[in-house]
């Protein structure tokens, strides 16, 4: 079973990353910073707050679900705000999306926020709310359930040091994990963390039985593309999954 878990960086890299998608057709898919902006077809809106500006994909959601077709997709968005089309506002919904096959059996599932609640008048000032989603599969190939749950999460002016929102975040998404697995599951918790590797939200989940797979892979201390340009980040393994009762 091929499970995938990615920031999709507001579809930045859209035209790269959806013929990827096509050609991988992975069993699940988990994707963070994913848009759906139903009000318009236009394919790229603007992102603006005090310190920046990014053009975002404007519909990725239908775009991935479109390169995916074999696929059921559940959407947890964090928040409503406004993407800019010039002058004039486009409410937009932000947030991460589960995408699983057809033919694997959702028998589980759960969703909640692991910081804050959800935003319907903007995108909020950081640290902004945070949703995680949770699925219970079967994999009838091994004959076993398998639980995944993904998060992005907490992003800080400070950087990517412990936080007392974090050490609450993670307990969160331990509980949300805990809501869909079961004794003896294939347990895999993903997602873009936003933490150091010698973080309390690690060792939180690695106290909880789970192995680590990037550093236990021999990925090394980097998960990111060449592409990522904070440079002083790129070294550290910042996107994490880890693993529990099995890899996989």
């Amino acid at each position: 079973m091929r499970i995938m878990c990615l920031n999709a960086w507001g579809g930045t890299l859209g035209d790269d990353l959806l013929p990827y998608l096509a050609d991988a057709q992975p069993d699940v898919l988990c994707l963070q910073e994913v848009i759906h902006t139903p009000a318009t077809d236009k394919p790229i809106l603007v992102y603006r707050d005090a310190f920046r500006t990014l053009d975002q994909r404007t519909n990725l959601l239908s775009e991935i679900c479109a390169v995916l077709p074999d696929h059921w997709v559940t959407f947890a968005p964090c928040a409503r705000g406004d993407l800019w089309d010039g002058d004039m506002a486009v409410p937009s919904f932000w947030g991460l999306a589960t995408w699983v096959k057809r033919d694997i059996p959702v028998i589980a599932q759960a969703q909640d926020f692991v910081h804050g609640h959800y935003s319907a008048d903007g995108f909020g000032e950081h640290p902004r709310s945070r949703t995680g989603h949770a699925v219970r599969i079967y994999d009838h190939d091994r004959g076993r359930p398998v639980s995944i749950t993904q998060m992005h999460g907490l992003r800080d002016s400070s950087g990517k040091g412990d936080t007392p929102e974090r050490a609450a975040q993670v307990e969160r998404l331990w509980s949300l994990s805990q809501k869909v697995t079961e004794p003896g599951d294939l347990a895999v918790i993903c997602g873009d963390f936003n933490v150091l590797p010698g973080s309390r939200t690690l060792a939180y989940l690695l106290d909880h039985s789970f192995t680590e797979l990037v550093t236990a892979r021999n990925h090394g201390g980097d998960t990111h593309v060449a592409l990522y340009q904070k440079r002083e980040v790129r070294r550290l393994h910042a996107d994490q999954r880890l693993g529990r009762c099995g890899l996989v």
